[in-house]
């Protein structure tokens, strides 16, 4: 009887093998913005009185109804959906026939002939799209019937105007019309046949489409007394359960909640009916609900459409067995309006699958996860670093992010802008450059009431916090913003949240913790300090103060700073998924030593780029600083070296000024090789660096981009970084290099051919090098990710970090020292320890982290 209905969601997850959580259930036409976000308590409320009977009359839900549409309590019948209402009304009324326009809601007429009526069917037209003509109706009509409209109707989500139908009501007073209103509520300016108070009328509604509520059954019919005592009759005792009837008073005549729905739904269908009309073989018939009904012009079923989207984790309603659409139904289907994302991914599928014009290979979007915690200094800062590390060691680029940063300790990236200290931590655990983007907003507390606000690394001004509260919207532009032009440039970015989503007064204006998460599309980690004491009921009251929408993003826990015997963990650890449906992704131990800067006493080194040259006796190392230079941490090592000036030439009159005393000159990675070379050929740094290479005293090295510019050409064939197909490199190695499609992704450890050390680090590059010239690097099956001239004075590589090992950063000095007549040190004098740290860290936490699930979570 109910077989061919939308919404069965464990059997639709249960045909393609997935969970209920992966499926995107487009066959049920529910409420996208869910149930409004006071239904969790009202239910925690009242679990304590499931142990008595409901209230039989369901009192207060009545005079809620009632108020709201402003009728006795006499004319309304409760049920458990609409569902039980329909199947009363014909075993109620007792009359012979049921007249019914189809297509529409297959239920009229099963419940018709359920109760021994016969239906008659008034064929809707797809020539006149579907639109119900009122005339043909009345002909049909003999007064011994029960005529069933949708208003509006499902599936085609089209009104009958009220005055038209009314003059039908009141033409025909023998023929009792049911008008079911389930999706009316969505319509903005509707108004109810309710209030026409006509005898021959029964208007219905669910409650749990418009209040996105359907696992509760709610539904009520309006109607005179006496048919309303006629219908009860019908209707099973505490046909209605508690706190069904407690959801249901408080959320009708909620008019907050109503009035957003109807605008977001409204705009949500637009947009969507809009990108399904602009994809090739579909037609959209366009309608008021919160649905719309397709029709695929040719080619492939509906069904078979169907089959495919779910193995995509998409369900759509197929209208193969709605009355009325007999054998032409199977090229109809129906879809809701749900979210923008929802709506967008799956309009991506339908283009994929019908739409030949679109089914160009699209670049993979990045990936996204964030660390929120249940408190401050949960340690959701370390936990990001660590998984920036783990992802990185992995051969993923990826990047921190916080929205919002609150510390007195910022730090000055190399541009003169001023971001969090945890992000720049955050950013050398990924290898990269401090980046203002990865802290967009930063506020420095300058009394217990107020903040000097930095957005962009910039001050705007000092704000207290109802200032700074007005400013949000501003402050929100900057963090998309920056969010999507970091996203845009990395596999992957790693979020860090604020404080805790828990903190229910900052809620609603929150920017940083879950409104982050959704705009990112991030999965969030909730991280708990179990070294306080309290971590699992930590857990559960997060959840059970967030909104739906917040606990979908929610994947699972991390309890942090464990001291003992995991083992004792584990029934606590089923408690807490039996709960709250989320698992337990990881016990990361308590650290008390790692290494690393905590947030708020990071003792980074300042000047990193302006250093004074050491007293003593010293080698000197030029950097080329390119307009898009990438890894800048691959030289950071240097830095701390007491017989190394690392000089950062940011124009050639610096190098001019500079050549006669370089030991080595480095050409480092770049984000755009393309355009940054031809920045080198265009301001004269290109002849520059040439001149140093022909006096023969200068090693010349490139990493990575720098290397490809060593080469003699780049050629861009798939226009991956440039429009450009091909440019000329230096010539310094006999090389040319191809920009590929793929993108090489890998960790690797080489033995350095002269020195006989061991190196490590990873790549991150499309291009690939052809050269016959030396290698510089041993690696395994001999794969080309270096090259170096006869004298090895010239020599480029792929591998970042190469010169983070120590003994070879010690030998490569020593080399330059002996070139400039300095002796040998022969031991290391600056151990690189920050690194050691954060992969020290890395392997603790993936050690205590269910990293596997983890990659899954990622679709990695």
């Amino acid at each position: 009887m109910f077989s061919g209905h939308g919404g069965n969601i464990s059997m639709l997850a249960g045909q393609v093998g997935k969970s209920k959580a992966e499926i995107v259930d487009f066959s049920a036409s529910i409420n996208p913005l869910g149930p409004p976000e006071y239904i969790r308590r009202i239910i925690s409320r009242n679990i304590e009185q499931l142990c008595h009977y409901p209230d039989p009359g369901s009192t207060t839900l009545l005079e809620a109804i009632a108020q709201s549409l402003n009728l006795g309590k006499s004319q309304l019948v409760l049920g458990n959906g609409s569902t039980e209402i329909i199947y009363a009304v014909p075993r109620a009324l007792e009359k012979k026939r049921a007249v019914i326009p189809v297509p529409c809601y297959s239920d009229y007429a099963a419940a018709s002939r359920l109760a021994g009526l016969e239906v008659d069917t008034v064929l809707l037209l797809e020539r006149d799209g579907f639109k119900l003509d009122l005339s043909e109706l009345a002909a049909r009509l003999r007064g011994d019937e029960i005529v069933f409209l949708g208003q509006p109707n499902n599936p085609t989500g089209l009104t009958v105007a009220n005055n038209e139908l009314r003059h039908l009501v009141e033409s025909n007073p023998q023929t009792f019309f049911i008008i079911d209103e389930s999706f009316a509520e969505f319509i903005d300016g509707y108004r109810s046949v309710a209030c026409w108070n006509a005898a021959n009328l029964i208007m219905i509604r669910s409650l749990t489409k418009f209040y996105a509520i359907p696992g509760l059954r709610i539904g009520f019919a309006c109607a005179a007394p006496d048919i309303c005592r006629r219908l009860n009759r019908y209707i099973l005792s505490w046909t209605v359960n508690t706190l069904a009837q407690e959801v249901g008073a408080a959320v009708v005549g909620d008019r907050e909640y109503g009035d957003e729905s109807k605008r977001q739904v409204a705009e949500l269908r637009q947009e969507l009916e809009q990108k399904l009309r602009s994809i090739k073989g579909l037609h959209v018939f366009a309608g008021q609900a919160n649905f719309l009904l397709v029709k695929i012009d040719s080619g492939a079923t509906a069904r078979c459409l169907a089959d495919l989207l779910m193995q995509d984790g998409v369900a759509i309603r197929v209208c193969d067995n709605f009355d009325g659409f007999a054998d032409r139904g199977k090229f109809f289907f129906r879809v809701a309006v749900k979210t923008r994302d929802e709506n967008s991914r799956l309009v991506q599928l339908l283009a994929r699958h019908l739409d030949r014009r679109r089914q160009t290979k699209t670049k993979r979007k990045g990936f996204s996860l964030m660390l929120q915690g249940t408190a401050s200094n949960a340690g959701k800062s370390v936990l990001t670093a660590a998984l920036c590390r783990i992802l990185l060691q992995d051969g993923l680029r990826v990047a921190p992010f916080k929205a919002q940063n609150m510390s007195l300790n910022s730090y000055v990236t190399r541009d003169g802008l001023e971001m969090g200290r945890a992000q720049v931590v955050q950013a050398q655990a990924c290898k990269l450059d401090p980046d203002v983007r990865m802290n967009p907003v930063l506020l420095k507390p300058s009394s217990d009431m107020g903040s000097q606000v930095i957005v962009n690394g910039r001050p705007v001004a000092n704000m207290t916090v109802g200032q700074y509260t007005a400013y949000k919207p501003k402050a929100w532009q900057a963090v998309t913003a920056a969010y999507d032009s970091l996203s845009a440039e990395y596999d992957g970015i790693i979020l860090e949240g604020a404080g805790s989503p828990a903190e229910v007064n900052l809620k609603h204006h929150d920017i940083v913790n879950m409104r982050m998460a959704r705009y990112a599309r991030s999965p969030v980690l909730l991280a708990g300090d179990i070294d306080r004491g309290g971590v699992f009921a930590s857990f559960v009251g997060t959840m059970e103060v967030m909104a739906e929408w917040e606990r979908r993003l929610v994947a699972g826990f991390v309890v942090n700073r464990f001291r003992g015997n995991q083992s004792l963990l584990h029934d606590a650890f089923h408690y807490t998924e039996a709960h709250t449906g989320r698992p337990v992704f990881g016990v990361v131990p308590y650290l008390p030593h790692l290494g690393l800067p905590e947030e708020d006493s990071v003792s980074f080194k300042s000047g990193l780029y302006d250093a004074e040259a050491p007293a003593g006796a010293h080698i000197d190392i030029a950097l080329i600083d390119l307009p898009h230079i990438s890894n800048f941490t691959d030289f950071e090592p240097f830095l701390a070296e007491p017989d190394v000036y690392l000089h950062i030439i940011r124009h050639p009159q610096e190098l001019e000024a500079f050549k006669d005393k370089v030991a080595a000159l480095i050409l480092p990675g770049s984000k755009n090789v393309m355009t940054d070379l031809d920045y080198l050929q265009q301001s004269g740094m290109a002849e520059c660096i040439k001149k140093i290479a022909e006096g023969g005293s200068s090693e010349i090295i490139g990493i990575c981009g720098g290397f490809q510019m060593l080469g003699k050409s780049i050629v861009d064939p798939y226009s991956i970084e440039s429009d450009s197909r091909d440019i000329s490199g230096l010539s310094l190695l006999n090389m040319t290099t191809t920009m590929e499609k793929d993108k090489t992704l890998t960790r690797r450890t080489a033995v350095h051919a002269q020195s006989g050390l061991e190196v490590h680090g990873y790549e991150i590059h499309h291009g690939r090098s052809s050269t016959g010239q030396k290698m510089v690097l041993q690696v395994e099956k001999g794969e080309r990710i270096c090259a170096s001239s006869a004298d090895s004075m010239i020599w480029g590589t792929y591998l970042h970090g190469i010169f983070d090992a120590d003994p070879f950063r010690r030998w490569f000095i020593d080399q330059l020292r002996r070139r400039r007549g300095l002796v040998s040190l022969g031991r290391v004098i600056a151990p690189y320890d920050l690194e050691a740290a954060f992969d020290r860290l890395a392997d603790t936490v993936r050690n205590g982290l269910d990293m596997e699930r983890i990659y899954r979570l990622l679709n990695l």
